[in-house]
């Protein structure tokens, strides 16, 4: 790579950074507490399987005065007691069951998400690392054009004062001087640009960064290869299947409001003064109910048929899907292979226009060129270097941008230097728990 030199043993690699934008990244980090919380809706329709308890307590005060049966009445009690309620569902058309389901396929379809999250932070953190790359490469030619140019314009002048060249010679070099000292402001304002995006995307100012290098080890052999693998293993078309098994669930759960239901209520009660000073009394109940829904106006009817157009909207809406992964999958190969065509090109035309310059200088110098041929000569060897630059940078970001298209420009398939995030050891932490409000961090 020409877009930087080899920084010392501690420099910042590609990699690094890659590294700290999957551990900090604000967005992603986002995403994962997202998704945390998406894990408890599995518990949340868990808890149709369990019993609810209650406890109820009351106390009053009671005046009693008048007449009952020719006696006088006259009393004063505190009727008061509590008791115990449990709550257990027996059966309810499987609804439970359908709706623990549902969630799992919803934190799965979440999971991919978080995938696809994944793979657009990591790119985009290669893509911040080369315009950095390509921006500081490209400041250094810029100024060191401006120190040519001055050296030239120098020179012209010295023609000039003893008549070899005219005042024509001399402002046209003025005029690319100034052009080049335009241009090093502009490849300045890009630099901070990238600088910019590099501390949004990776968390920390760029500081000794090494040359980056294409992804190629990962990059398939084919462009048949590279669709195959992203129709199999692509996370937007996976949590789209996810989204097709949730919106098949809804139905089954629709169609439980249907069936009966059965629960069981258990009650024990201790009651004081309910009718006189001092009596008590304790009673304990047990009693099952079945509900049989014979009609209710048709609101579950037609919540069936509704969750049964969503399913054939979730199952357009995945195939939708693997027709979009397969365009970006042919459009970064095309990309890619733009790119490499490009690198050998513009290495081709950097020596061309180094071997034509100096031949115009030399013919300048006898005469038989004028100062205009050769600041063209030098602005084309200019164009070339930094066309040049562009190229290698494009030819890094987009190898990285097919890993990206097919699924697998992510932590664990890369192997990178970071620890990967489980999004499973929260799901299992939370999953069964039946009590308690702290979060497993401790919050």
């Amino acid at each position: 790579m020409a877009l930087a030199t080899v920084g010392p043993a501690g420099a910042e690699t590609l990699e690094s950074a890659l590294s700290r934008a999957y551990a900090a990244n604000p967005i992603l980090n986002s995403e994962r507490a997202r998704l945390r919380s998406v894990d408890e809706t599995v518990n949340q329709a868990q808890a149709g399987y369990r019993p609810t308890v209650s406890i109820d307590a009351d106390i009053g005060l009671t005046r009693t005065q008048g007449q009952v049966s020719g006696q006088r009445l006259d009393q004063t009690t505190r009727p008061g007691g509590a008791g115990i309620t449990i709550n257990q569902t027996l059966f309810n058309g499987f609804r439970t069951d359908s709706q623990t389901r549902q969630a799992e396929s919803n934190v799965l379809s979440n999971r991919e998400a978080i995938r696809l999250t994944e793979m657009t932070t990591l790119f985009n953190a290669a893509q911040s690392y080369m315009y950095v790359l390509s921006g500081t490469a490209n400041l250094e030619l810029q100024r060191n054009n401006v120190e040519v140019l001055e050296e030239q314009l120098r020179q012209t002048r010295d023609r000039f004062n003893v008549g070899e060249v005219t005042r024509t010679d001399v402002a046209q070099a003025e005029a690319r001087l100034s052009g080049a000292r335009s241009n090093v402001s502009g490849a300045e304002s890009q630099l901070r640009s990238a600088i910019a995006q590099y501390r949004q995307n990776i968390g920390v100012e760029p500081r000794q960064l090494a040359p980056g290098r294409p992804f190629d080890r990962y990059v398939p052999k084919s462009l048949e290869e590279g669709v195959e693998i992203g129709l199999r293993e692509h996370p937007q078309i996976l949590a789209s299947l996810h989204a097709v098994d949730a919106a098949e669930l809804q139905v089954k759960v629709a169609e439980s409001m249907l069936s009966p239901t059965a629960a069981i209520q258990g009650q024990v009660q201790q009651r004081y003064d309910s009718q006189f000073p001092g009596d008590n009394f304790a009673a304990a109940s047990i009693v099952g109910r079945l509900s049989i829904p014979l009609y209710q106006g048709g609101t579950e009817y037609s919540q069936i048929r509704q969750a049964k157009e969503l399913v054939g909207q979730a199952r357009l809406i995945a195939e939708r899907d693997r027709d979009s992964v397969r365009s970006v999958i042919v459009q970064a190969w095309g990309r890619l292979e733009a790119a490499k065509a490009q690198v050998l090109a513009s290495q081709a035309q950097v020596q061309a226009n180094e071997v034509a310059l100096n031949g115009v200088r030399e013919e300048a110098r006898v005469g038989q060129r004028t100062t205009l041929d050769v600041l063209n000569a030098q602005q084309e060897l200019l164009s070339s270097r930094v066309n040049l630059i562009l190229a290698q940078r494009d030819r890094v970001v987009f190898s990285y941008d097919v890993v990206q298209s097919i699924g697998r420009l992510t932590v664990r398939f890369t192997s990178l230097p970071v620890t990967p995030y489980s999004a499973k050891e929260h799901y299992d932490q939370i999953k069964d728990l039946w009590y308690g409000v702290s979060t497993p961090d401790g919050r």
